[in-house]
């Protein structure tokens, strides 16, 4: 690389930094080194209903379609780790969703950073990305040297672990791709295959969405599968386990200022399944809206099974009895019997919904877990 490339990437680094990137670095804009593990995996089916990424398919695997003239990959990251998010009256959500909508904070600072290229003469044709965009920016930011892609198919910095978020500027300008870097490998460690819940990490990096819990809470707009649900325990939104096990986080820095707290974390549970109004309104600027009202009303449904108490009973009652939502009723009926089926007001409940509920799939969704209240865990 010449001298003057190497000011030039420097300068890019350093506005980046001033902008509040914590990572920066350059991939080459072509096909992503992984392609050939993505055509299979998709192949395979484990995108589940993430039928986009399919649609986008040929855009993902040849990203330069997006770009007329592109030549390079400005890849950039933005730590946001943070203490275990614990929501009043119990249940979880993941700590990226805790405070304000990453995307938003996200894509600001590289229009920003956008702005300042363009600005300067350096750049014609550009666009931004996010994690939604079609581009398989794990593969690409492991190229450009912001980490090593991990057992439990994310990417690993040594200062962040796997607490940051990436975005990416596709751009016109040729510039050298960045040096190779050794951070180092998870070598034997299986930590987050061993405790992930559903055993959704098949194999390393590969899982599969639909195992996964937070494929179910987030991108699943239907009924949550039995076996999954079983094992969601207390989380609402989101899943940290295979991130919270991994050895190269447990020293992160502590960064929840970056992104605040929204205040719809304040509803809890309850509130996130008994009010039925302005839930667009409410959940404004949080990573919690992406479920919609119907999506997180029946997570809080499901969760609140393992927080047994006289509140959490008759808010499930509540939605058991006049929720508009099929989905959520059931989720309902299936949390009575599962943490308050001892309780004959539970038993009482689902065999009036079993018979009257307008939908005849839940009818019979309901009945079963009628019949499962003897094998409750709680009262």
């Amino acid at each position: 690389m010449d001298d003057r490339a190497v000011a030039l990437e420097h300068e890019i680094a350093e506005l980046a930094r001033e902008i509040g990137f914590d990572l920066f670095g350059v991939a080459p804009l072509r096909p992503p080194k992984d392609a050939a593990r993505f055509r299979d995996w998709l192949r395979e089916g484990r995108n589940g209903g993430l039928q986009y990424l399919e649609a986008d398919a040929e855009r993902i695997l040849d990203p330069a379609r997006m770009v007329p003239g592109g030549r390079s990959i400005l890849v950039l990251g933005m730590a946001h780790s943070r203490a275990p998010v614990e929501l009043p009256g119990g249940g979880r959500v993941a700590r990226y969703a805790a405070g304000r909508d990453y995307h938003n904070v996200v894509v600001k600072k590289l229009r920003r950073l956008l702005r300042q290229l363009k600005q300067r003469g350096l750049v014609r044709e550009a666009r931004t990305l996010v994690d939604a965009g079609p581009l398989f920016e794990r593969s690409h930011a492991e190229e450009a040297g912001l980490g090593f892609a991990s057992k439990a198919a994310n990417l690993l910095h040594p200062a962040y672990g796997p607490w940051f978020f990436l975005g990416e500027v596709l751009v016109d300008l040729e510039l050298e791709p960045s040096p190779a870097v050794d951070f180092g490998s998870c070598g034997s460690c299986t930590a987050c295959l061993d405790a992930c819940p559903t055993s959704a990490i098949l194999e390393p990096g590969v899982v599969d969405a639909r195992l996964c819990l937070s494929y179910h809470t987030i991108e699943n707009p239907g009924r949550i599968p039995p076996p999954i649900r079983e094992k969601l325990g207390s989380w609402a939104f989101g899943c940290d386990v295979c991130s919270e096990v991994c050895p190269w986080g447990r020293k992160a820095p502590e960064l929840g200022e970056r992104f605040g707290t929204h205040r719809f974390l304040e509803e809890g549970l309850l509130g996130w399944l008994e009010r039925l109004e302005d839930f667009e309104v409410r959940a404004e600027g949080s990573p919690l809206r992406r479920p919609g009202r119907e999506g997180m009303a029946r997570n809080a449904a499901l969760a609140l099974a393992r927080q047994p108490g006289e509140p959490q009973l008759r808010g499930l009652l509540q939605a058991l009895a006049s929720d508009p939502s099929p989905i959520v009723r059931e989720a309902a009926g299936w949390s009575l019997a599962q943490g308050f089926g001892s309780d004959s007001r539970s038993r009482s409940a689902l065999e009036r919904a079993m018979r009257e509920d307008p939908e005849p799939e839940n009818r019979s969704w309901l009945r079963s877990w009628r019949e499962r209240c003897g094998n409750s865990t709680s009262s």
